[in-house]
């Protein structure tokens, strides 16, 4: 069993097999969203717990920003070893589709389906569910900022193009980040957006958007989301 850091920034220990996760892959196939071949698909993993107008917003900015034909948001399920994880996963969901009514945003729960906990393993399984599929892996600067401490961050920056949205208090952190560093000749210019979809790996833009001022951890703390 191993320990591993993610896009949540916790530690994860898990010791599933890669065989267990094939088999989970190929009993889903049937029942995952509809992707067109060579369609440019932008994903949003997180917790969304809850799911508030933030999600929404940065999953319209991507759309406009990076020339994506669809964003999915992979609500991930919670760690059976934390004492207190995210609400269930199927009030997570609910919650997510009661809220976005954006006919180019779904919402799904993928990484529940197919058995995958880490972002790179993530990937590796809807790049073999969707080999004519082109993937764009989306998220905050503050994610950036510590992108090295994922498992596999590298593989994930080699091989699929990453979106990366700022909003104002973390742009510095992100900019002078180890992954922003090592992958510095990679970046497109903002300018240079819409081509991020289309560009080969490793290729990554930050972009700057205006942020709604709101979180999951306000929203809970507020009692809101009991």
């Amino acid at each position: 069993m191993q320990a591993k850091i993610d896009r949540d920034g916790q530690e994860k220990h898990y010791g599933e097999d890669p065989g267990h996760t094939a088999r989970k892959e190929a009993d889903v196939r049937h029942n995952l969203p509809y992707a067109a071949p060579d369609q440019v698909i932008g994903l949003l993993g997180g917790s969304f717990d809850p799911p508030h107008a933030g999600h929404q917003h940065i999953s319209r900015e991507a759309l406009r920003r990076f020339g994506l034909d669809r964003v999915w948001w992979l609500v991930s399920p919670g760690n059976p070893l934390k004492a207190r994880g995210p609400a269930p996963l199927e009030r997570r969901v609910a919650a997510a589709r009661a809220l976005v009514r954006h006919p180019r945003i779904q919402i799904t729960d993928i990484e529940a389906r197919i058995g995958t906990r880490y972002t790179a393993e993530t990937l590796q399984a809807m790049m073999r569910l969707y080999p004519r599929v082109r993937f764009v892996w989306l998220m905050g600067a503050d994610n950036l900022a510590q992108f090295h401490r994922w498992d596999q961050w590298e593989w994930i920056m080699d091989n699929v193009p990453v979106g990366v949205l700022a909003r104002p208090g973390d742009r510095l952190s992100a900019r002078r980040s180890r992954a922003a560093a090592h992958y510095a000749r990679w970046r497109i210019p903002g300018r240079w957006s819409q081509m991020l979809g289309h560009a080969s790996t490793p290729a990554w833009c930050f972009v700057n958007v205006p942020m709604l001022d709101i979180s999951s951890t306000e929203i809970r703390a507020s009692g809101r989301w009991g």
